[in-house]
Formats: structure tokens, C-alpha cells, sequence
């Protein structure tokens, strides 16, 4: 398992010394519950982002058609 050091100040150390808990394994919770709610955050907002520009191209023709008219235009309808 990898290690990490975190640096405290002297008040903060005897805060902790007066608690009797795996201050480790607090820290390794606190740590995976804040990543996990980070990815949950990048995800939303993926989602957010899809859906907006879902919106803008309401309407246009799906990109197949963009190319195959580009195609079709340079080479000639059934040509290709």
C-alpha cells in the first residue's frame, strides 16, 4: 500500500492525541468518500455538457449525411 505524509501543526497533534480513533483509516475514508464525490461532480457535468450541446444541434443532419453530400459532391452521386 502506498504512503502518503501529511504535515499538521502542533495544536492540531495534540487535537488528535486526545481522540482515541484510527486517525489512518479516517483519513483514508475522508479521502475516498471526496474522490468519489469529485468523479460523481465530473460526471454531472458531462452529462450537462452532452445534453447542452445535444440541444444546439437539434436539427442539423447527423454527420453521415454532412459527408455524404460532401462526398457525393465532389465525386458525383454514386460514383464512390
Amino acid at each position: 500500500m502506498p504512503v502518503i505524509t501529511v504535515r499538521i501543526d502542533d495544536e492540531t497533534k495534540r487535537l488528535m492525541r486526545a481522540v482515541q480513533m484510527n486517525w489512518s483509516e479516517f483519513i483514508r475514508d475522508a479521502i475516498r468518500a471526496k474522490a468519489t464525490e469529485e468523479k460523481r461532480k465530473n460526471i454531472a457535468r458531462a452529462v450537462l455538457i452532452n445534453e447542452r450541446l445535444r440541444r444546439e444541434a437539434k436539427g442539423e443532419s447527423p454527420a453521415e449525411d454532412i459527408i455524404r453530400r460532401s462526398r457525393d459532391g465532389r465525386h458525383g452521386k454514386g460514383s464512390g
